[in-house]
């Protein structure tokens, strides 16, 4: 069951995510028609998926890889056979749900779309639609869309979600079920450890000269310095020209005046709700209500339906018009403060108390100078941007023996790095951008020394760059590395050491004989309480065979060493009997593991042709 507040908005967090699924980006029909030419990388139910569009995604999903990373991971390391052929799984998938909601005819109409838009927080001020706060979101999306171009994005979107939407929240979860697994993630397991570490061993390993020249010898590649340049840049973004024309006080106080409408607050209200399937329920909780009154927090946690605002104890926060189901919204409006009452939506029967009631006001010029402020000095510099964009790409060509003309003309600082290579694994701020550093280390722009092109790296913002100084890549001498590589031997003899002895006093545990380990103090661990055990350590803990105890395993830590486990009890999970939120994880897990099963029958029933050669063209 969705929470009634939260209807719209988690699927609009989707969207406004950048809706990163390929076909956010294409008209449901487009599945279709869509006839692709000889560079086809696959191909469902006649609709062809182009190289284009599969590069596209490639893109997309190294370098959504590369973010999630923090910018410290190449998005080159994820082009291989392997991503290659998930990607493309990913984009059939997708392809398969598309023609089917085409298919069922599944799509948004205008008024489902127009109704949805206007309820989503994201585009409102004041709790009221905004047109120019639905622009801003549209425009900050990855690429910038046009307010059309969004809602039909959104259409899409919430079109295709449809399916394995009404596929999940239709699993049917068996009670046994539930509880079997409630109790298997409340058991716990006191277990202790003791740490056989490596660098114990370290002064008996002896590495010979004739293992590190071997080493080298047969490692080149571990000891090449990667080409590097110093480079100079300047970068003209909406944010800093902004900044060149501030906004004056009249400018504020005009628009003030121009949108006074949108800075009306309407009237809010605040209400609680327990939700329950049938009158009968309803009308029995609304009778103990009026008995007791102040019993609703505990009624609520205890019979609703709604999960998102049980826990609240029914609070579902302050709302205006619009931001709830019709006969709901209806019945809390037509309500004096502290009044119970029934309403009946398509969710149920919802028992309601009115708890707070703010009447629309008009935020005063004072409240909102700033926002307007900001607003203001943000369409400045986009207006700004977009007149001098263009004027800026062809600078930075025509006069591409030097940046300093453009950042005379344009006001901008002209800045510059330190050593950088191609690989992402730096900070590079505005040159953190995968095609300006391929300019950046092409031939012209290091043999020629020529400008960069102005590339956009981000919505609004260009940049553009010239190498200063190159060094090219290099091998590193045996001299200079010799000592690192004795180092690196060393620590792999000695965690063979503590591995082979680890494993040996393991064996001697599992015997019965004592291996004269020192333990750790035991502590209870279960599938949702780690007590700071690693994830890998808790895999294997929660998965051992306790069938005799105590339980001995062990298991490598990397160069650390080898540790070993002991579990001495097992503590019987007791779950509550009545827990919403476990209910909803179990139902979402065996919802989503139908709509695999129901996927992979559409795949079964689908034409689907992959053109392998198309693939693995690079």
């Amino acid at each position: 069951m969705f929470d009634l507040v939260q209807k719209y908005r988690r699927v609009m967090q989707i969207v406004l995510g950048l809706i990163a699924i390929t076909f956010a980006t294409w008209g449901i029909e487009s599945y279709t028609r869509f006839a692709g030419g000889g560079d086809s990388v696959a191909k469902v139910n006649g609709s062809e998926m182009s190289r284009r569009e599969f590069d596209d995604q490639l893109r997309a999903q190294q370098e959504g890889m590369r973010r999630m990373f923090g910018g410290q991971v190449d998005p080159a390391a994820f082009d291989n056979p392997e991503m290659r052929r998930a990607v493309l799984d990913q984009m059939v998938n997708e392809r398969v749900v598309a023609t089917e909601t085409a298919k069922r005819n599944l799509w948004f109409d205008d008024k489902r779309l127009s109704e949805t838009i206007l309820s989503v927080p994201d585009f409102q001020v004041g709790g009221k639609f905004s047109e120019q706060q639905f622009d801003n979101v549209a425009r900050s999306q990855n690429p910038p869309l046009t307010a059309r171009q969004f809602a039909e994005r959104i259409r899409q979107s919430m079109s295709l979600q449809q399916i394995p939407g009404a596929i999940a929240e239709s699993a049917i979860v068996p009670h046994a079920l539930v509880t079997r697994l409630a109790a298997i993630e409340a058991e716990q397991r006191e277990v202790s450890q003791a740490q056989i570490p490596a660098k114990q061993y370290l002064a008996q390993v002896k590495v010979d000269p004739a293992q590190v020249k071997q080493y080298y010898d047969s490692h080149p590649g571990d000891f090449r310095t990667p080409e590097r340049v110093r480079a100079e840049y300047v970068v003209l973004s909406a944010q800093n020209l902004a900044k060149q024309e501030p906004v004056t006080e009249d400018e504020i106080k005009q628009a003030y005046e121009a949108r006074a409408s949108s800075f009306r607050v309407e009237e809010q209200r605040r209400a609680s709700h327990i939700l329950v399937k049938t009158k009968e329920e309803a009308d029995k909780i609304l009778a103990e209500l009026k008995k007791n009154p102040g019993a609703f927090a505990e009624l609520a946690k205890k019979h609703s339906q709604d999960p998102g605002s049980a826990e609240k104890g029914g609070d579902l926060g302050w709302f205006g018009h619009g931001m709830m189901v019709k006969p709901f919204e209806e019945a809390v409006f037509g309500m004096k403060q502290g009044e119970l009452g029934i309403a009946q939506s398509e969710f149920g029967f919802h028992v309601v108390k009115l708890t707070g009631v703010q009447a629309g006001k008009q935020r005063p010029f004072e409240e909102v100078k700033q926002e307007l402020a900001a607003d203001l000095a943000k369409q400045k510099g986009q207006k700004k941007y977009a007149e001098a964009a263009d004027q800026f790409g062809n600078m930075v060509y025509e006069q591409s023996e030097s940046l300093k003309p453009v950042a005379d003309k344009y006001k901008l600082q002209v800045q510059t790095t330190g050593w950088i290579t191609r690989s992402a694994r730096q900070e590079l701020g505005a040159l953190d951008n995968p095609k300006l550093l391929s300019a950046l280390f092409s031939q012209d722009a290091i043999v020629n020394k020529r400008n960069t092109d102005a590339i956009e790296v981000a919505p609004n913002t260009l940049v553009a760059a010239r190498v200063t100084a190159h060094e090219p890549e290099a091998q590193r001498k045996f001299e200079e590395v010799k000592d690192e590589i004795a180092d690196l031997l060393s620590r792999q003899e000695a965690f063979k050491l503590a591995e082979k002895d680890g494993a040996a006093k393991l064996a001697q545990l599992q015997k019965g004989d004592s291996a004269g380990l020192t333990w750790s103090p035991p502590k209870l661990v279960s599938r949702r309480e780690a007590q700071g055990l690693p994830a890998e350590v808790l895999r294997k803990v929660v998965a051992a065979d306790v069938s005799k105890l105590p339980a001995y395993l062990g298991m490598p830590v990397g160069e650390a060493g080898y540790l070993v486990l002991r579990i001495t009890k097992v503590v019987e999970g007791k779950p509550a009997a009545e827990d919403k939120q476990r209910d909803a994880r179990v139902a979402a897990t065996i919802g989503g593991a139908e709509f695999e099963a129901y996927l992979a029958s559409l795949k079964g029933r689908a034409d689907i042709s992959i053109n392998t050669a198309n693939l693995e063209k690079k």
